[in-house]
């Protein structure tokens, strides 16, 4: 028999379909992929993708339903689910020195196939003083944004949370736009080079940070305007904060290496 009562603080989950589907959603989306590539057919892929997102859907919305109302995070569980985006961060971290590593392994010692001079010969690089700089200005802005309602959140202020939040978003939709423009009008592609590649990797996967932060941001904004959150108990709002910021840094390091020191 079940107990829904216990004598610790640990949260021990219930029976869920979700990894389950999880599994074969990712297995599905992968399979998809491949077959795009190959045959340039996306049924398989677009089928892995609406089992993915149902997916996250419903297993984000259990885990909004056990701490919002079920009262199962406790100190103890948010501590753990503290130290588990933060040990998820630090991998994302990792994830982009490999970009770098290899930007500057190309950069500071150009091959002879590029024409031994960075950028490589025949690629026009952007100007780091168009839309990256106004790119940069956006993200500083939403970091500065997000904090504002992080404080905002701490004081009971729920106009001012809301605000701040959804200016937040509009300024990451924003980014977004700017960056699908800048590749638009890109005079080389991702198979121009190694600078190319580098490129377009870096930004590109710092780009789907973006949207993934924005979506992450805007999921807190609806639970802020259902009043999940209260001042002392708001770790899912914490946690987008907390990718926001890295995602704000990882940008800044993006500008500083590749739009401006290696043009």
């Amino acid at each position: 028999m079940s107990n829904n009562f216990h004598n610790h603080p640990y949260h021990l989950v219930d029976y869920s379909p979700w990894p389950l589907t999880g599994a074969i959603g990712t297995m599905t989306l992968v399979t998809g992929m491949v077959k795009w590539f190959h045959n340039f057919n996306m049924n398989l892929l677009i089928l892995g993708y609406m089992i993915v997102i149902l997916t996250m859907y419903q297993w984000w919305r259990d885990v909004c339903r056990e701490g919002t109302y079920q009262g199962k995070h406790t100190i103890l569980v948010s501590k753990g689910l503290r130290w588990g985006m933060l040990l998820f961060i630090i991998s994302e971290v990792f994830f982009f020195v490999s970009f770098f590593w290899a930007f500057f392994h190309s950069s500071l010692a150009p091959s002879i196939e590029i024409g031994t001079m960075w950028p490589p010969k025949n690629i026009i690089p952007f100007n780091p003083f168009q839309i990256p700089l106004l790119n940069t200005i956006i993200l500083i802005t939403s970091g500065l944004t997000v904090t504002w309602a992080h404080h905002a959140m701490m004081n009971n202020n729920f106009s001012q949370t809301s605000q701040s939040l959804f200016i937040t978003i509009l300024l990451g939709f924003y980014f977004s736009i700017l960056q699908g423009y800048e590749y638009f009008e890109a005079s080389f592609t991702i198979s121009d080079s190694v600078y190319g590649s580098t490129f377009f990797m870096a930004t590109g996967f710092h780009g789907l940070h973006v949207i993934i932060g924005t979506i992450f941001l805007l999921t807190c904004f609806i639970r802020h305007l259902m009043n999940h959150f209260s001042s002392n108990h708001h770790f899912g709002f914490e946690a987008a904060a907390w990718y926001w910021h890295f995602v704000d840094v990882v940008w800044l390091f993006l500008y500083i290496s590749i739009y401006w020191w290696g043009n």
